[in-house]
């Protein structure tokens, strides 16, 4: 049984999968835009925030490397659905991660095995990593026409990136939470920091100013409480 590294976007994701795995929370750790973020784990497991777009992960790499020899690293959490037959809670575990720059970063054959073997049914292929959230059913069909990708994220190349650099396999865990023809609203997005924390000030001027957004806000949570709950299967299985 391997040690697990499991890097989420935001900390919504972490304490989410945290949850359905029954994590306690760590200590808090120092970050660059506020006193402190959470972690959650046990001995062999932990499960981290790296911000949108991994913005902070390097920042926060050692501090989560810490206490391990070699973990298997893990990219976990939700992605946008780039393949029509994917649907909110379908797994995702790539074979390739296509970067925001074109380079194409292939999981380890071993891992990816291993990490498809606990999904038990998922998605292979690629999954693109792009810079900013593909949110319009259009552009999702305008990314899968250029790349063939099957989901999309925004961390997954710079964490197989980062385990590369270190000498530590990774692997790509996620799950749908928006499917190809499904939208992703920008005034939802922004609701998000860097950190991946709520805008508490900004949803309650959404909901005071657009109240015909929450009907979504709510169909996404749904989406994404579904596909957290998959990916903590496979992380559960993983550590057996």
């Amino acid at each position: 049984m391997s040690d697990l590294l499991i890097l989420t976007a935001v900390e919504l994701e972490a304490a989410g999968l945290a949850r359905e795995l029954e994590l306690p929370a760590e200590a808090g750790r120092p970050s660059r835009f506020s006193s402190s973020y959470r972690c959650y784990g046990r001995p062999g497991l932990r499960i981290a925030p790296v911000g949108l777009g991994a913005v902070l992960l390097s920042e926060r790499w050692a501090f989560c490397r810490d206490g391990f020899t070699e973990p298997l690293v893990i990219s976990a959490g939700v992605c946008g659905g780039l393949d029509p037959r994917l649907a909110p809670g379908d797994l995702v575990v790539p074979a390739r991660v296509l970067a925001p720059d074109g380079e194409t970063l292939a999981v380890p054959s071993a891992a990816h095995a291993r990490a498809l073997a606990a999904a038990g049914t998922a998605a292979t292929g690629i999954l693109v990593t792009t810079r900013t959230v593909v949110g319009t059913p259009a552009a999702k069909a305008a990314l899968r026409s250029a790349t063939g990708a099957v989901a999309v994220d925004m961390e997954s190349a710079a964490i197989l990136a980062a385990a590369r650099a270190d000498g530590l396999e990774a692997v790509v865990v996620r799950a749908v939470s928006d499917g190809a023809a499904e939208s992703v609203p920008a005034e939802l997005s922004a609701l998000l920091g860097p950190e991946g924390r709520l805008r508490g000030g900004r949803a309650l001027l959404l909901a005071l100013t657009r109240p015909q957004s929450l009907p979504r806000a709510l169909e996404l949570r749904r989406g994404s409480r579904r596909a957290l709950a998959a990916v903590a299967r496979v992380l559960a299985a993983l550590r057996k």
